[in-house]
């Protein structure tokens, strides 16, 4: 089979496909009698990821597979064409998924000891209905409290192939080890879980906006301090309130009158 056509086969299922398509995958589109040959799929992705070059997509590799996406510099235009409500996510929401992706496996008492308030169950269930993260195990303590992970769909999402192309986050420095055996050491803590909390019941705040439902055109992962500017604060304003003229306290009298003279 000519590599010409092996390529515009691979750019029509691509183009066709609503999700990623694995190499095996865009494999299995040949049939057997016929199949491509060895390196010609590699091959063809690679002259479809150069013909994008100064298009407004790209073709780009994530964790279940390749896809075309929009290129983020043109993405607030085209976002004009998905009319739906976009998904708002509040500080909460962030910081948990932050601390999952940074420090999975992680229980949810870990991540409370970090944030320092509890985690709604409201919390962990959507991100599990995002297909986010999921339970990869339990922990062989007292209570076998569940590890959670991220899955594929985390990082085909953000537009990552693997945990290694999370961004360094280097503003929090230090953070106390939870247990010694997680490995801390080589993952570097949220800037997220800096933060300071906004208040004990920031787990049911109105959401802040950070993602959309649409395609992605973000390629990193990051937790954007917009997302805090809509939380609510403790600052409490105190106003003081004048007295009213007819509460004010009767002024007492300098002096008692004096009596008339007798004559």
């Amino acid at each position: 089979m000519e590599q010409d056509l092996i390529k515009r086969i691979v750019e029509a299922a691509l183009l066709a496909a609503n999700q990623p398509l694995s190499l095996a995958q865009l494999n299995a589109l040949f049939p057997e009698e016929q199949p491509p040959a060895p390196g010609s799929l590699e091959l063809a992705l690679e002259s479809l990821r150069e013909d994008c070059a100064g298009r407004g997509i790209e073709l780009v590799e994530v964790a279940s597979g390749f896809r075309y996406q929009v290129r983020q510099d043109v993405y607030p235009w085209v976002a004009r064409l998905w009319t739906e409500r976009q998904t708002r996510y509040g500080r909460a929401v962030l910081e948990t998924l932050a601390l999952i992706a940074y420090r999975q496996p992680i229980t949810r008492g870990e991540i409370e000891q970090i944030r320092g308030v509890a985690v709604s169950s409201n919390i962990i269930k959507q991100l599990e209905e995002r297909e986010w993260i999921r339970v990869v195990g339990h922990r062989d303590v007292p209570g076998k409290p569940a590890l959670f992970g991220t899955t594929k769909a985390f990082l085909d999402y953000f537009g990552l192939r693997s945990l290694d192309q999370l961004p360094p986050l280097t503003e929090l420095q230090e953070i106390p080890d939870l247990e010694p055996e997680l490995p801390f050491d080589s993952a570097p803590v949220p800037a997220a879980a800096a933060m300071p909390e906004t208040s004990a019941n920031d787990d049911a705040s109105p959401e802040a906006p950070q993602a959309s439902e649409g395609p992605s055109a973000d390629t990193s992962f990051r937790t954007s301090a917009d997302s805090s500017a809509d939380s609510p604060t403790d600052a409490v304003a105190t106003t003081t309130v004048p007295s009213h003229p007819d509460t004010a306290a009767p002024v007492a009298e300098d002096a008692a009158t004096p009596e008339p003279e007798k004559q």
